[in-house]
């Protein structure tokens, strides 16, 4: 048995959205299928920022620690894990934004567990004990198996942590809809979700089109790999290339002005438009004639499946691939967050375990 401690960083009151305090952390039952693993590393994403700001209107179970972009070392590996994954104490794993599903649906049958209609997320999500799930701005994480991957030796942990949730999130549709050579793809937007999507759509062989409404985003979109840029507020761009592209992959978070109409008649015809940011707010409308008139796919796409999490971690090790990160000690996790909310990463933060309880001491 591990004798880990589980302590983190938690939301207490919603007036104080960024003011995480440290916790003890009361994890769910011990069960042979589950791992328990000590966190090193632990990316910031969107997602959190929704949840602690309440913007989903999700935040019913306080004080909360959230985090699901977790890298670390397994300390303790159930019998059941251990025979179904090789799994061993001591192996480096991660965990992303799902944490439990039933196994017995059939999307669980499919490799598509991601989609579970009874699936828990990482944090906030209750257990059929009652206790709550608590993520990974934190000490320690205990996870069901199906939902811990290995992580390559080729991979730094702090480049691995952002691709469990940010870098998923992009790969599922961009692998589900056919990315790859010959094949023209749109990401739209350019943060932590869409310099992933360039980094794995240039990897799989796809011609790419960064569309955003940041001028001053270009460089950085050139420098990760894409192969055009596209300013969607000049008319004349965006005109050149109606009806020419394959797949376009929309990772922001906003609705107000999202120009939803204008990014369909980019589609050739049968193109796929994934949307994978979720704002607080609904998107905007569209009339019939905006996806019949060239046979337009509107999708969503939800993180993505172990299978496929795993492909993504191997090719990023076959082919370098190393997202832009800035490291932060967890300690600092307040102003991550609220750098975090007000855009400043370029293009992901990642904490680094130095967990400081109130007594002063550190955590190792």
């Amino acid at each position: 048995m591990s004798e880990i401690q589980f302590k983190g960083y938690a939301i207490h009151d919603k007036k104080n959205w960024s003011d995480l305090k440290p916790v003890e952390i009361k994890p769910k039952k011990w069960e042979e299928e589950d791992i328990d693993i000590a966190i090193t590393h632990c990316g910031v994403c969107g997602s959190d920022i929704h949840t602690l700001t309440n913007g989903w209107g999700n935040l019913d179970h306080l004080p909360l620690v959230v985090g699901h972009e977790i890298i670390g070392k397994a300390v303790r590996v159930g019998s059941v894990a251990a025979q179904k994954t090789g799994f061993k104490v001591g192996d480096r794993v991660g965990v992303g934004a799902h944490i439990w599903s039933c196994g017995e649906c059939q999307a669980c049958k499919t490799d598509n567990e991601n989609y579970c209609p009874k699936g828990l997320d990482t944090y906030n999500s209750p257990y059929p004990d009652g206790i709550i799930s608590q993520g990974g701005f934190s000490t320690a994480i205990r996870a069901n198996h199906q939902f811990v991957f290995p992580i390559p030796d080729k991979i730094k942990s702090e480049h691995a942590a952002s691709m469990l949730c940010a870098g998923l999130t992009v790969f599922s549709p961009l692998v589900r809809n056919g990315c790859g050579l010959g094949k023209k793809v749109g990401i739209v937007g350019l943060g932590g979700l869409g310099h992933y999507g360039v980094l794995f759509a240039k990897a799989l062989g796809a011609e790419v089109y960064v569309l955003s409404h940041s001028p001053n985003k270009e460089p950085d979109a050139k420098k990760l790999g894409a192969d055009h840029f596209i300013v969607t507020s000049e008319k004349s761009q965006m005109e050149k290339i109606q009806h020419s592209l394959n797949l376009i992959v929309s990772t922001v978070d906003v609705s107000e002005g999202y120009p939803l109409k204008d990014f369909l008649s980019l589609l050739f015809v049968n193109g796929t438009f994934v949307n994978v940011g979720i704002p607080d707010s609904p998107l905007p409308q569209i009339g019939p004639f905006d996806i019949v008139s060239n046979g337009a796919r509107l999708a969503g796409s939800l993180i993505g499946s172990k299978k496929e999490a795993i492909q993504m971690l191997e090719l990023a090790a076959e082919k370098g691939i190393e997202p832009w990160i800035e490291l932060m000690p967890m300690s600092k996790v307040k102003e991550a967050v609220e750098g975090m909310k007000e855009g400043k990463p370029k293009y992901r933060y990642v904490l680094v375990q130095d967990f400081v309880p109130t007594d002063g001491s550190a955590f190792h």
